[in-house]
């Protein structure tokens, strides 16, 4: 069976200089994708940002406003237009992320590969520092300085790794549109911060699916500052932690909300519930 080239759909609002400088990359891949699906996240000054660089395909924008940002929202409408406009596989592709020459070419020998039960393929991403110019972004040069996340499996070579679905990030991931429809998308009760990635992780598992671990289609990933536990978003946590907990029967992101109830901005209810302490941003 012959690859089809995949869309890429990649979530913003704001990090404007990511985004100019991944639409450049993905120009550089090979195969480009059909198209560039941007979801607009409420960001008045993408549609200037899209109109400055080409990334060698066809640009669909979706809109999809909120506050807290609704990610699961926009990456479903993202798939959905992909969907609409004759997509048979998908990449989704955060805006931090570079894409590697052969990151859709991998993407697609993979899925091709695949049996007929759910898969999602999740791509290496490897971490740039801090401080790079713009002359340092040489995908030779960003081989040499970038770092593998300690907790992901990088397989060798060709490889496909079956992994644990509650470690699926969907910063890097490819799948059929066969079985995003199968796994039912993200969802959408998941607003702000925190646990979509994780309970799309157990849909795929509900559904009788595989995350598998891709050590060829790799992406580069923007630096940005982070706040660790992100005191910033401790009511979205706390919220969609419950939703996740009520559904899955088991926490996810255990280690924020255990910093964050350390740092007194989260407490649990006698009911099992995170609720948030005082004044917490959302």
């Amino acid at each position: 069976m012959t690859p089809r080239t995949p869309m890429v759909i990649t979530c913003v609002r704001g990090r404007h200089e990511h985004l100019r400088r991944q639409r450049r990359w993905l120009a550089a891949t090979s195969p480009r994708p059909i198209a560039h699906v941007v979801v607009n996240m409420g960001d008045p000054a993408l549609p200037g940002v899209l109109a400055a660089d080409d990334p060698g395909c066809r640009t669909l924008v979706v809109d999809v406003p909120g506050d807290p940002m609704r990610l699961s929202a926009a990456r479903n409408a993202g798939v959905a237009a992909a969907i609409e406009a004759g997509a048979d596989e998908v990449v989704l592709l955060d805006v931090d992320c570079l894409p590697t020459t052969g990151l859709i070419a991998e993407h697609c020998e993979s899925l091709v590969g695949l049996g007929t039960a759910p898969s999602v393929v999740c791509g290496r991403v490897r971490y740039l520092p801090e401080g790079l110019s713009e002359a340092d972004h040489r995908p030779e040069h960003l081989w040499a300085v970038t770092d593998d996340h300690r907790l992901r499996v990088v397989p060798a070579g060709a490889e496909l790794v079956a992994g644990d679905p509650r470690m699926l990030w969907s910063l890097n991931i490819a799948l059929r549109v066969s079985d995003w429809s199968t796994i039912g998308g993200f969802d959408e009760g998941y607003v702000g911060y925190g646990a979509e990635d994780t309970d799309f992780g157990q849909r795929l598992h509900a559904a009788g699916g595989t995350m598998w671990w891709s050590g060829r289609a790799t992406a580069f990933h923007q630096y940005h500052p982070v706040s660790n536990p992100p005191v910033e978003h401790a009511a979205s946590i706390a919220r969609n932690a419950n939703l996740f907990r009520r559904r899955w029967g088991f926490e996810p992101m255990e280690g924020w909300l255990r910093d964050l109830a350390d740092l007194g901005m989260l407490r649990r209810a006698a009911d099992g519930d995170w609720t948030v302490t005082g004044s917490a941003p959302a």
